[in-house]
């Protein structure tokens, strides 16, 4: 374990022992802490859920509803954000109609869901598939449309098609766009599909965690909450690692401090290998340098 996972588990060790503190002596400040239950209270509960059948029957239900419609958003999105940037056709076909539903947040498709499906498990999938659709379309629309034209008549010079172009340029060029939706569109729909199951959902994290608030088991709520924390970091890494195994090829950029690298003055020569550093830099006349003739010592001029 590096020095930086060291620094990481402590600050999540020492929030845990701020919330314990607030919480087991009911600071009432401006913020209200006296009926929050404890960090003990809460793994307790956990504990206790963990050994349950429905615990994992909910988080079954909930990564299942994800990853149908994640799955989903991903392929359409990468398709009609191409097909758009590619095709004045697709763009004025598409483009008025996505724009409008765009701005539209996808939990109040919910009427629109129950009205449109026939069961509530594929209207809670349909949410998880518009919240992610979105930011994936837009990212992957302004990445192909940021591509270099270059590339494009490169591969047109040496006799390449469209499909040809499509599968060596513009997807590849276009990646690291749709990485960037993917990773957007996958924390998106982690709050969608919550949201839903508290709605409309029978079975599910977002429905047990609902459903714990009104009976007012607190305790139960935050394990939900948990449960809901973890799971989306688990996604989001998943869709980070992948994007970094597929993208390989790409330069990578340590996180961390800038390296701070010295200065070398222009008229200074750099040291010589042998570690001592050389003479200073032969200065060249001017008049030599522009073709005039060399002026004569004052001293070697004959008088008259």
């Amino acid at each position: 374990m590096t020095a930086r996972h060291i620094v990481r588990v402590l600050s999540l060790l020492g929030a845990l022992g701020v919330w314990q503190l607030l919480t087991a002596f009911d600071i009432n400040l401006w913020l209200r802490f006296e009926q929050f239950p404890t960090v003990v209270d809460v793994a307790r509960e956990f504990g206790e859920r963990v050994g349950s059948g429905p615990y994992w029957q909910d988080l079954t239900d909930s990564l299942t509803r994800i990853v149908t419609g994640f799955s989903l958003a991903a392929l359409a999105g990468v398709a009609i954000g191409t097909a758009i940037a590619r095709s004045h056709l697709a763009a004025d076909l598409l483009g008025p109609v996505l724009e409008v539903l765009r701005p539209i947040p996808a939990i109040a498709l919910v009427p629109v869901a129950i009205l449109l499906f026939p069961s509530n498990e594929q209207g809670i999938v349909f949410i998880t598939f518009t919240a992610a659709f979105f930011p994936i379309m837009v990212s992957t629309r302004h990445a192909v449309r940021a591509l270099t034209p270059v590339w494009e008549e490169a591969v047109l010079t040496m006799g390449g098609g469209r499909r040809r172009i499509l599968a060596s340029v513009v997807l590849p060029g276009a990646l690291p766009g749709i990485l960037g939706g993917l990773s957007v569109g996958i924390g998106v729909s982690w709050i969608c599909v919550i949201s839903a199951e508290m709605i409309s959902g029978e079975y599910g994290v977002g429905y047990r965690t609902w459903q714990d608030y009104t009976v007012v088991d607190y305790p139960g709520v935050f394990v939900g909450m948990a449960t809901i924390g973890v799971l989306g970091w688990l996604t989001s890494t998943a869709v980070e690692l992948a994007g970094r195994r597929v993208t390989r090829w790409l330069p990578r950029v340590e996180s961390g401090p800038p390296v701070r690298r010295r200065r070398v003055s222009p008229t200074r020569p750099l040291p010589a290998a042998g570690g001592k550093p050389p003479g200073p830099a032969p200065q060249t006349p001017a008049r030599l340098i522009s073709g005039a003739p060399p002026r004569t010592p004052l001293l070697n001029r004959r008088t008259g």
